[in-house]
């Protein structure tokens, strides 16, 4: 038996159970099974692992993406550049002292950059407009590096104002109207309480922007609602989470 599994706190807008478990049945495999385990502190996360010896990965959601790497016995390049982590492989290594327990090796990655950049491109093309990125959480930060990536001017906004964020309340229409890719990387508009969105003025809007919101789940959110009302062009987020639940199987399954 292998055995994934997902953290994170609440878990009942998650995907990846459903996700995981038609790959399973798809691809015939019996051995593996996922599930969830809520945990509000990420201190509860040695005791989630040790308690499943069959552990070979866990995918790691809000809002423990941060959380998460001073238990990390390896990081990968690009998610420490990033500062977040979503996706850990377990490794059984016979006289390992790992930092969660002896045998136990911890190695984490962020499928989201794969996901969030394989989905954006392919909305924008070659088009480099300006962005702003809504959040400052452990999401966002893929999303401002593989904005940086791209060649991508991008400004942040969040509630606290700090020395590289505006906030809500110094965005003005004018900043709207000029950058014309606004990315949602907040839960507002999450399930269950999808008639959220992030606090902006959304008449500053018009057919040449393009809104991507990273919520999945509804698939079709207030925040693009407002979008579409100007005719703006707009992208949620299952793109984006199948993309990177593929790469997070890739790192998974090869054992």
């Amino acid at each position: 038996m292998n055995s994934l599994m997902l953290i994170g706190f609440p878990l009942g807008h998650s995907f990846s159970q459903r996700y995981f478990e038609a790959k399973f049945a798809a691809l015939n495999l019996d051995g593996w099974r996922y599930y969830n385990t809520p945990i509000e502190s990420i201190d509860m996360l040695p005791e989630a692992i040790k308690a499943d010896d069959t552990l070979r990965g866990f995918n790691v959601t809000i809002p423990h993406k941060q959380a998460v790497i001073p238990f990390l016995d390896r990081i990968d390049d690009e998610a420490a550049a990033i500062g977040a982590v979503n996706c850990v492989k377990v490794s059984r290594i016979d006289g390992y002292r790992g930092k969660t327990g002896n045998g136990i090796c911890l190695e984490g990655f962020n499928t989201d950059l794969y996901g969030f950049r394989h989905s954006l491109t392919g909305m924008i093309g070659t088009r480099r407009p300006d962005a702003l990125v809504l959040g400052t959480g452990g999401a966002s930060k893929a999303v401002c590096y593989a904005l940086k990536s791209l060649g991508i001017n991008h400004l942040s906004i969040s509630r606290h104002k700090s020395d590289t964020t505006l906030t809500y309340d110094e965005l003005t229409p004018q900043m709207i109207e000029s950058h014309h890719l606004i990315i949602n990387t907040t839960p507002l508009g999450m399930y269950p309480a999808t008639d959220a969105a992030p606090d902006m003025d959304y008449s500053a809007l018009t057919a040449d922007h393009m809104l991507f919101d990273l919520v999945y789940n509804p698939g079709d959110t207030l925040f693009l609602r407002h979008g579409r009302r100007a005719h703006a062009l707009t992208t949620g987020g299952y793109r984006m989470l199948a993309t990177q639940a593929e790469r997070g199987w890739e790192i998974f399954s090869n054992l």
